[in-house]
């Protein structure tokens, strides 16, 4: 079957859809302990069920990307912990206390 392509194949040069690695590399990583203590205290995922993108690309409940919605579950735990320090630093999610 030389010359034929599956579905899976795309295109050198097409992006994929998934979040940038330098943008996701931009800030340090932080250290693997802290990580992990952090993520041990957290919710496994900042969505509050208030879905809202309609004005830009940043939900309005949760503060996170489109980008980083769809593709939170294949995230490394580094990564998912840059997200968090970049949201609740600018006051998300908006959880009801």
């Amino acid at each position: 079957m030389a010359g034929t392509r599956s579905t899976w194949d795309r295109p050198a040069g097409r992006p994929t859809g998934r979040p940038s690695e330098a943008r996701m590399s931009a800030a340090p990583n932080p250290a693997p302990d802290a990580v992990q203590n952090a993520a041990s205290t957290r919710p496994d995922t900042p969505c509050v069920a208030v879905c809202s993108t309609t004005f830009d690309d940043v939900c309005r409940g949760c503060g996170r990307t489109v980008a980083e919605v769809a593709h939170w579950v294949s995230m490394s735990a580094p990564q998912k912990e840059l997200v968090w320090q970049r949201i609740l630093a600018q006051g998300y999610p908006r959880r009801n206390k």
